[in-house]
């Protein structure tokens, strides 16, 4: 056929047409829109005093239990293939706040963590820490969202008061369960619970005398006579509020409406275990194809080598 022959005499600048329309593909196109199932995660924060605890371990240093779960907040989303969006929100008292709706990791890489990096116990809007009404409190806010997620709530399960039965909240009714995941933070032996002021400068521990104020969590912050300029300390080691990681409790929460618990870790298995959570959502995505462009570029390039190479090995054969 006439372009058969054409296209064997012409076939070097064609391959050359071909590979500079994909390097202006790469250059003008280097993505495609797609609409495909991928991972979201909300991330959860207990913001309440309690998480200011300092008996997490990071390489060798103790640090704090929210400081902790900033690690392992971080990690995870500088893991995470892109395509995968995040959210973030926080814990106090008895609701949840939304700090951040969902964001795709790789083009809002610098967001996500910065987010992350302002987490503290400040943002706390009132005291008290109750975590079944913040179960309840997640199922509203997944169902308002656009979009499913795996929520994760990172805490180290101590609420004040201590749950009894006048404050116990039935979670029969949440639905969410099979998305929800709580992450312990904080050791298994009580530690103290550092007390800072408005100003985050730390001037004590928590005293067992403010249990029945504010246990654990503080106290209304909008009252500078408790926060400013130094709020009630322990005064002995006998009087010092004790703290731990209640993970007995949050595992039988979570059966109670069978959601998940998880042992927070900085540890491979830890964040594979959450990477192979099936995906949770459909967005319309780009997805990236510069790299195939010039791939493709690059062999074509090399195609034109070809009549020469096989023009050589017929040479040396004849010659043989």
């Amino acid at each position: 056929m006439r372009w058969m022959t054409w296209l064997k005499q012409h076939s070097e600048p064609v391959l050359y047409a071909l590979a500079l329309c994909l390097l202006l593909l790469a250059l003008y196109k280097p993505e495609i829109q797609l609409r495909q199932q991928v991972q979201h995660y909300l991330l959860i924060a207990d913001v309440s005093q309690s998480m200011n605890a300092e008996d997490a371990v990071l390489g060798q240093q103790t640090v704090s239990r929210l400081a902790y779960s900033q690690h392992l907040m971080k990690q995870l989303v500088h893991r995470s293939p892109c395509g995968t969006y995040f959210s973030l929100g926080i814990f106090a008292s008895d609701n949840i706040a939304m700090l951040q709706t969902p964001l795709e990791v790789c083009k809002n890489l610098d967001v996500i963590s910065d987010g992350i990096d302002h987490l503290e116990w400040r943002m706390a809007w009132k005291g008290n820490s109750r975590l079944s009404f913040a179960v309840h409190a997640a199922n509203h806010v997944y169902d308002a969202l656009d979009q499913p997620a795996q929520m994760l709530f990172f805490t180290d399960g101590d609420e004040a008061p201590r749950v009894n039965v006048t404050i116990k909240q039935d979670l029969s009714g949440v639905q969410m369960g099979p998305f929800f995941t709580f992450i312990g933070v904080g050791g298994a032996e009580k530690v103290a619970i550092p007390r800072y002021n408005a100003s985050n400068k730390r001037v004590g521990d928590w005293p067992v005398s403010d249990n029945n104020n504010a246990g654990a969590v503080g106290v209304t912050y909008a009252d500078p006579s408790q926060d400013e300029p130094d709020p009630p300390v322990a005064y002995a080691d006998y009087d010092r509020m004790l703290s731990q990681l209640e993970e007995d409790y949050l595992k039988a929460l979570a059966e109670e409406f069978k959601g998940h618990y998880l042992k927070g870790a900085d540890q491979a298995a830890f964040y594979q275990t959450l990477a192979n959570q099936p995906p949770t959502a459909s967005f319309v995505t780009d997805y990236p194809l510069r790299t195939i462009y010039l791939l493709l570029a690059l062999c074509l390039v090399l195609a034109t080598y070809w009549p020469d190479v096989r023009f050589r090995r017929q040479s040396l054969q004849a010659s043989v």
